[in-house]
């Protein structure tokens, strides 16, 4: 299938799907007219792609786990050190969300006048 098709049987722009070969992480043959060919289970790797781009990955990560969800996969020990790589930025991205939590119950403590900054009286509510 040519961009065009590929872009809205994914719901990817053109220019993603571009900038997914440019990053390494879908592939496309070229017809002797230049166009972009791409096989049928490029639908499935684009999804695959996109989600992972939603969970927050960076594309260095997405490209290295690309070979873990085909068939037949690396061997079982890149796959594990990626994982690893994985739980990682989960684990970052908790920590993160734990900060903003704290962060905004800050603000509402700030907003219904329980808190007030260091040597500043409280306001009543």
């Amino acid at each position: 299938m040519r961009i065009g098709e590929l872009s809205r049987a994914t719901g990817a722009s053109t220019r993603s799907l571009r900038y997914y070969e440019e990053q390494g992480l879908l592939s496309s043959r070229r017809r002797s007219n230049g166009y972009r060919e791409y096989g049928e289970e490029a639908v499935r790797q684009v999804a695959f792609i996109q989600d992972l781009y939603r969970a927050g990955l960076p594309s260095q990560i997405i490209r290295d786990i690309l070979p873990c969800s085909t068939e037949p996969a690396p061997p079982a020990g890149e796959c594990t050190q990626l994982l690893a790589r994985v739980r990682q930025v989960r684990d970052e991205l908790a920590r993160q969300e734990q900060q903003i939590a704290q962060r905004r119950e800050t603000l509402d403590r700030y907003l219904t006048g329980t808190a007030a900054p260091a040597g500043q009286p409280r306001r009543s509510a």
